[in-house]
């Protein structure tokens, strides 16, 4: 319908009715946070001056967010072409006192949601429904709240993989700053100096120094190689959604200097898209690695430790289970880092014919994540069960801090009982940053 003109009289009825049209969301709601960086997002695109709104929809986002009045999103419903209609207008739909809220803990319409909270809704005038529902946010919002946990899920890997070393008694030598000098990417090097002081003077690195095995596997090896790759393909996906989040994903734009309105393409969403399936690809390859560690960890054919770290193994199972739900979780993560960016179905009559599908980037990234953190916490707990075998000596000062954090949520197992308990205590400090602050209180912030 782009070459249908709509009577002056009847622009505003135009804006609401695009809202409403377009809230045709479904599935799961997302999550607060999510929910908040999406208002944050949309109201900082509208104040880059280009959407042709007035401010005072910027001002209402933010009146929303410091009153809490959460809009009611479903998770699915967008294809990332005019960026994240569907999901935007169930945010609209609130600012214009319709849809549903969350306020004060209550599901409400957003009506009552904006009364309560005393703010006014907007009555929408020329362009603005078009301002409050062309653009990135949704796929954006949750991509960065996932760009923040995979920064620190990158440390914590590092941080499991010493303690997995130290319990398999693996060398330090491949990190030594001279190897990684000569291939020079910036992820590996930041990895390997982690490693060097994750396990400085560890007294179970000098018990073996003198050994007669020659090298380690690739999971111990090349850990500098896999986790700095991860942390490339992060550095790349951050550099994208900082450009995006102070971007003007709107259309038409405004350009007042000459007072022209041009139709363009910013809120195609393939930027957002292709760097989400690229963070999904990289965090779904540091639990696969993660998981190969925790097989040599319960596997006594490459270990020197007892059989799925049981104390009297036979009689019991130790940790057998843990390593078959972490394999779980890497094989569901292999199924989800299948690029959505890949694909694409036309839409509205064609006019839309190539779509980013950033939406379902960006979520299945940030359920890869969600796994991901799973999975650690399945080898921090194999890995501090590892080092109760090695006769009371310590490993280095980093790797002996995540052992004492991961104590300080789950016991030393003398026997089976519901492994499932202690991950979702260790998942617990795994999320929430604890486990990663006893370590970075011990031995400095990591790389």
């Amino acid at each position: 319908m782009a070459n249908v003109r709509i009577e002056q009289e009847k622009i505003d009825e135009l804006q609401l009715n695009l809202v409403r049209s377009h809230a045709v969301g479904v599935g799961d709601e997302i999550s607060e946070a999510e929910t908040r960086a999406i208002m944050l997002l949309r109201a900082n695109a509208l104040a880059t001056g280009y959407c042709g709104c007035r401010a005072q929809l910027a001002d209402t986002l933010a009146e929303m967010i410091n009153a809490r009045v959460h809009p009611v999103i479903p998770s699915q419903g967008s294809v990332g072409a005019s960026g994240d209609l569907a999901p935007l207008a169930h945010l609209a739909l609130v600012m214009v006192g319709e849809g549903e809220a969350i306020y004060d803990g209550k599901r409400v319409s957003g009506a009552e949601a904006m009364r309560r909270a005393g703010v006014a809704p907007i009555a929408l005038a020329a362009k603005e429904g078009l301002s409050l529902i062309n653009g990135t946010q949704f796929m954006t919002a949750v991509g960065v709240l996932a760009l923040l946990r995979a920064e620190a899920a990158c440390k914590l890997a590092d941080v499991a993989g010493a303690m997995t070393l130290e319990a398999l008694k693996g060398s330090v030598k491949p990190f030594e700053e001279r190897i990684h000098r000569t291939r020079n990417h910036p992820g590996q090097m930041s990895v390997a100096e982690n490693f060097r002081r994750l396990c400085a003077d560890s007294e179970i690195g000098m018990s073996h120094a003198d050994c007669a095995k020659i090298q380690d596997a690739y999971s111990l090896r090349c850990i500098p190689q896999v986790h700095g790759a991860v942390r490339d393909a992060i550095v790349y996906t951050r550099r994208c959604l900082e450009t995006e989040i102070n971007a003007a994903t709107d259309n038409p734009l405004v350009f007042v200097e000459d007072e022209s309105v041009v139709s363009a393409g910013n809120f195609h969403g393939q930027p957002v898209a292709v760097a989400m399936d690229f963070l999904g690809i990289a965090l779904a390859e540091l639990g696969a690695i993660s998981e190969r560690r925790i097989e040599k960890l319960i596997n006594p054919a490459l270990s020197e430790l007892p059989p799925f770290l049981a104390k009297d193994s036979g009689l019991h199972s130790g940790m057998m289970l843990v390593q078959v739900t972490a394999a779980s979780l890497v094989s569901e993560n292999k199924v989800l880092s299948h690029p959505a960016s890949v694909d694409s179905i036309p839409t509205s009559a064609d006019k839309e014919d190539h779509v980013s599908m950033g939406a379902h980037a960006a979520v299945k990234a940030a359920r890869i994540l969600e796994n991901l953190e799973w999975v650690f916490a399945c080898e921090f707990l194999c890995a501090a069960q590892g080092l109760e075998f090695h006769e009371g000596r310590r490993p280095g000062a980093g790797a002996e801090a995540g052992y004492r954090a991961v104590r300080s949520v789950s016991a030393p197992a003398e026997g089976d009982h519901a492994f499932g308990e202690d991950l979702k205590k260790i998942k617990t400090i795994v999320s929430d940053g604890s486990l990663l602050a006893a370590v970075e209180r011990t031995i400095g912030a990591l790389t």
